[in-house]
C-alpha cells in the first residue's frame, strides 16, 4: 500500500477495478496466472510423496519416440503410440521403481528388461526389477505405451494442431515419468508427423527426415528439463520465422530464436524486441543458457496467457504481447534453467518472472515507471490478499489447488514486491550481484533445481548479511505489517531540536516484520535529510537531535516497503516520556577522538549497545552483557570510524533509545 505520512490509512480501491484502470500493472504476470489457475493438470495428493528434492532415483534422460501422424488429420484423435526409454541413476538401494502415469490417459503395453513384472494402478506405474540395485548404479528400460483418445488437459489434438501443456503435473498424461519439478533430465524426442507439419520441442533440432509420406522430427535437449516444462508443439502449415541473437561472450556465435505463428498474426514487433531483451537479461542474470529458444502461438484451446516450456514458450493465439513475452522469457533463467525444487518454492519461478517483467520496463522507461508497476502490484495484493504465505511447507508434498499455487495476488504480485523489498534492503549493488551469482552458480543451481532457502543462502553469501529475518517474514509468513507510527518534535532550548519517532505495528493476523525503515526529516524548502534505522522490535522508539527546527517527518518517503498499510500521527511529549525509552547522553558530540555514551538503569538488565551507519548497516557492537542497576558510561574510540554520521542504539530491559553520533576528524 502507498505510504500515508500523517493522517489516516489510505483507502485502497477494489482490486479488479484497480487493475483494469492501471496501465502500469505487469500484464504478462496476469496472463500467466489466470492461464495456469484455469488448468487441469493437478495430481491427487494421494499419488505418493515426492520426498522432494531428494528421491530414491534420479532420471538422467528420457528418449521419446511418438507416432502422432494421425492426430493431425480428421477426426483429430488424441490416440497415439509411443515408447519411452528411461535412463536413471539409483540414489538409494531399491528393487522397484515407481513412475507417474495417468491411468485415464495411458495404457502400458510392455516394459523391457530389467523389468520382471509391472502394475499400473492409481496413476502409478510400479516396475519390479530383476535384482536389488545400489546407489550409483544406472538402469535403462523402455516402456511401450498408448495414449487413449481422451481429452486430458495435457495432450491436445484438434483441427491440425497438436500441442502439450503440463504445469504443474500433466506430463504423466502423455508419457510415463517421475513427474516432480526437482527431477530434471535431458530429452531426446522423435515424432512422426505428416509432411505439411512443422513441429517444435525442447532443445535443438537434430534433424528432420522424410520417410515415405511422413516426416520425423528429432529434437534433443542437452540441458536437463523438468517434466512439466517438456513440450511438443506442431501444426499443419505452421508459419515459422527464425531470428538470431548474437552472444555477448562471442558475437560470432548466435542462438536461433524460433517464432511459430498462425495465419493472420504478426510477431514482427516481438521479433524486433527479443534481441535487446535477451541482451538485457543476459547482462544482469548471466548469458542466455540454452542452445535455442522460441515462442509458438496455439489455438483457442490454449485461450489465455503463456507457458514457459523450456526453449519453446506457448502463447495464446494472437498473444504477441511484450509484457507476456518478458514474463515468460524471464522464466528461461528462473523456472527453466533453475527450477523450483518443490511446489512450495514456486516463488523462485513466478515472483522472479513477474519482478523481471517490471525490471525490463525499468530498463526501457526508467526507475520511476518500474516503481509505479511495483506499487501497482502491491496495491492489488493489498486489496485481494487471501491471507496465506507465499510458501507453505505442505506444498512440497501435497500440491495445492491451482488457484492457490498460481494465485495472482500472492504468488505473482506479492512475490515480485518481496524481491523489490529485498533490493531495497540490500541496495542495488549487492542485490544484483546476488541475483547474478545465484543464476550463474554452475555447481549448485544452474540447470538444476533450488528451494527458497538456497536462494536466501546465496544472497547471504554475496551480501555478507543474515537474511533469515527477511525471508521468514516475507515468504514464510502470511500477510504484511500495519504501521501505526507516531512522532513528536521538541525544542531542547539550547538551539537544538529532538525528533522522537515510535515505530509500531498493530496487525493481529501475523507476526512482527523486521525491516530497515527510512524517515525523511523536512526543515524547509530544499532542506531535508533521510535517516535509515533498523526496526527490529515492536514499539521501538528512536530519538534524533538536530541543530535546527524540523517541520515535518515522513515515514518510508520513497514507498520502498510497498507491502504495508501505514498511518503516521503527531503525538504529545508526554507520550514519549512513558516507559519505552532510555535516557542516553552522548558527550562530546560531535567528536574527533573519544566520546562517552552515558545511561542510567533503574534495575539490572541485559544491555545491547550497537552503532550503525546511515544505511542501517551495523558497524560496531559496543556492549552485549548484563549490567547492574545505576549509571554506566561506555567510551567510544572515534579513531575506529570514518568521519560521518552514525546512530547509537541502546536496548535495555525491553526499552530502546537511538541517538545520532557525529565523528569529525
Amino acid at each position: 500500500m502507498r505510504r500515508n505520512l500523517f493522517v489516516t490509512l489510505i483507502t485502497i480501491l477494489g482490486g479488479i477495478a484497480l487493475f483494469a484502470q492501471n496501465p502500469q500493472m505487469p500484464g504478462g504476470a496476469e496472463y500467466c496466472s489466470h492461464k495456469k489457475m484455469m488448468g487441469t493438470n493437478l495430481a491427487k495428493s494421494t499419488d505418493f510423496s515426492p520426498n522432494s528434492p531428494k528421491h530414491s532415483f534420479d532420471v538422467l534422460n528420457y528418449t521419446l519416440n511418438l507416432d502422432i501422424f494421425n492426430c493431425f488429420a480428421s477426426p483429430y484423435s488424441q490416440y497415439f503410440t509411443g515408447s519411452n526409454t528411461i535412463t536413471l541413476q539409483v540414489d538409494s538401494t531399491l528393487n522397484q521403481i515407481n513412475l507417474n502415469a495417468a491411468n485415464s490417459s495411458l495404457v502400458i503395453d510392455s516394459v523391457s528388461a530389467p523389468c520382471t513384472t509391472y502394475s499400473h494402478t492409481g496413476n502409478v506405474l510400479t516396475i519390479q526389477l530383476d535384482q536389488t540395485y545400489n546407489p550409483g548404479d544406472q538402469i535403462t528400460l523402455t516402456i511401450y505405451y498408448k495414449h487413449n483418445n481422451v481429452e486430458d488437459g495435457a495432450f491436445y489434438a484438434n483441427n491440425g494442431f497438436v500441442f502439450t501443456d503440463c504445469e504443474p503435473e500433466g506430463a504423466r498424461k502423455w508419457f510415463p515419468c517421475w513427474d516432480k519439478p526437482s527431477d530434471k533430465a535431458t530429452l531426446d524426442l522423435t515424432a512422426r508427423v505428416p509432411l505439411n507439419v512443422k513441429l517444435g520441442s525442447n532443445g535443438r533440432l537434430q534433424d528432420s527426415t522424410i520417410v515415405g509420406n511422413a516426416l520425423y522430427y528429432h529434437w534433443i535437449s542437452i540441458h536437463p528439463v523438468a517434466t512439466y516444462l517438456t513440450v511438443m508443439t506442431g501444426k499443419v502449415n505452421y508459419n515459422l520465422d527464425i531470428v538470431y541473437w548474437h552472444k555477448i561472450s562471442n558475437p560470432n556465435d548466435s542462438i536461433p530464436i524460433r517464432f511459430y505463428f498462425n495465419d493472420g498474426e504478426n510477431p514482427g514487433p516481438m521479433e524486433d524486441i527479443i534481441g535487446p531483451m535477451c541482451t538485457y537479461f543476459s547482462e544482469n542474470f548471466g548469458e542466455h543458457p540454452f542452445e535455442k529458444n522460441g515462442f509458438a502461438t496455439l489455438n483457442n484451446e490454449f485461450y489465455w496467457g503463456g507457458m514457459e516450456n523450456q526453449t519453446l514458450t506457448s502463447f495464446c493465439p494472437g498473444c504477441w504481447d511484450e509484457g507476456l513475452m518478458a514474463h515468460e522469457f524471464a522464466h528461461q533463467w528462473f523456472g527453466d534453467m533453475i527450477t523450483c525444487g518443490t511446489w512450495a518454492d514456486i516463488f523462485l519461478n513466478e515472483a522472479f518472472a513477474t519482478w523481471i517483467e517490471t525490471f525490463w520496463n525499468e530498463g526501457q522507461l526508467g526507475y520511476s515507471y518500474y516503481h509505479q508497476q511495483i506499487v501497482g502490484c502491491a496495491n492489488y495484493y493489498l486489496s485481494n490478499n487471501p491471507g496465506w504465505a507465499i510458501s507453505e511447507p505442505d506444498w512440497a508434498i501435497n500440491t495445492p489447488p491451482l488457484d492457490v499455487l498460481f494465485n495472482y495476488a500472492v504468488t505473482y504480485l506479492k512475490g515480485a514486491c518481496v524481491l523489490h523489498q529485498l533490493r531495497y534492503v540490500l541496495g542495488d549493488s549487492l542485490f544484483f550481484a546476488g541475483m547474478n551469482a545465484y543464476a550463474t552458480d554452475i555447481i549448485n543451481f544452474k540447470y538444476q533445481s533450488a528451494v527458497i532457502i538456497d536462494f536466501r543462502d546465496k544472497m547471504e553469501e554475496v551480501s555478507g548479511q543474515d537474511l533469515d529475518w527477511f525471508f521468514d517474514g516475507w515468504t514464510f509468513s502470511p500477510n504484511h505489517p500495519v504501521y501505526d507510527n507516531t512522532y513528536y518534535f521538541e525544542d531542547m532550548g539550547d538551539g537544538t531540536w529532538n525528533a522522537y519517532f515510535l515505530a509500531k505495528q498493530v496487525q493481529t493476523n501475523t507476526g512482527f516484520f523486521t525491516m530497515p525503515i527510512e524517515l525523511k526529516i523536512f526543515f524547509g524548502v530544499g532542506q531535508d535529510t533521510i535517516i535509515r534505522v533498523m526496526n527490529d522490535v515492536n514499539e521501538q522508539q528512536f530519538t534524533f537531535n538536530f541543530p535546527q527546527q524540523p517541520l515535518m517527518l515522513y515515514f518510508d518517503p520513497n514507498n520502498d516497503i510497498v507491502l504495508k498499510q501505514a498511518s503516521l500521527s503527531v503525538g504529545e511529549k508526554e507520550y514519549f516520556s512513558k516507559p519505552g525509552g532510555i535516557a542516553m547522553i552522548i558527550k562530546p558530540n560531535p567528536s574527533n577522538a573519544t566520546t562517552n555514551i552515558q545511561f542510567n538503569l533503574s534495575e539490572k538488565a541485559l544491555v545491547d549497545l550497537r552503532i550503525f551507519d546511515l544505511t542501517g548497516k551495523e558497524v560496531s557492537l559496543e556492549v552485549n552483557a548484563q549490567k547492574e542497576k545505576g549509571e554506566h558510561i561506555v567510551t567510544i574510540d572515534g579513531s575506529n570510524f570514518e568521519p560521518g554520521v552514525y546512530y547509537c542504539r541502546l536496548v535495555a530491559g525491553g526499552k530502546t533509545e537511538t541517538r545520532k553520533l557525529i565523528i569529525s576528524k
